[in-house]
């Protein structure tokens, strides 16, 4: 069993949308094969608590706009740093940085096949480590220490 034509629609509006945020490492799984209560799950990250809320508020936003889709459950509002979508269909997942280092979900989802993506959420990929990298950098320099 492979995700629907509909499922593969919602991901790839979701995956733009939060590419349009500037979401760090967009990449998406099509787990239909092993899970029954859903075909495909999304992932994104960002540094911070308030991007997670823009890139979510996003998602929402364009699926309801361009797709009519209305998420059945929304969950971790509260602190920001893991927000997941339920559409049913695609469930979304975008969690700040350290949260996705310390879960580790593609660890989780790697066996299950890769869902291609637009370009501008592929383009995504590696932004994590990088802005990490950049971070470190900046941090050395204000205390004069070195960062590799």
């Amino acid at each position: 069993m492979t995700a629907t034509d509909r499922s593969l629609e919602l991901i790839t509006t979701a995956a733009q949308a939060a590419a349009d945020k500037l979401a760090h490492d967009v990449i998406a799984y099509d787990v239909s094969d092993v899970l029954s209560i859903t075909d495909a799950f999304l992932l994104a990250s960002a540094p911070n608590d308030r991007q997670v809320k823009s890139i979510v508020d996003e998602i929402e936003e364009r699926l309801l706009k361009e797709l009519g889709a209305k998420p059945v459950r929304r969950e971790g509002d509260r602190d920001s740093r893991w927000i997941l979508l339920d559409y049913v269909d695609i469930v979304v997942h975008v969690q700040h940085s350290e949260e996705r280092v310390f879960y580790a979900l593609e660890r989780l989802w790697k066996d299950c096949p890769e869902i291609e993506l637009p370009a501008d959420a592929k383009a995504t990929r590696g932004k994590g480590e990088e802005h990490a990298r950049l971070q470190a950098a900046e941090e050395a320099a204000e205390t004069g220490g070195d960062w590799r």
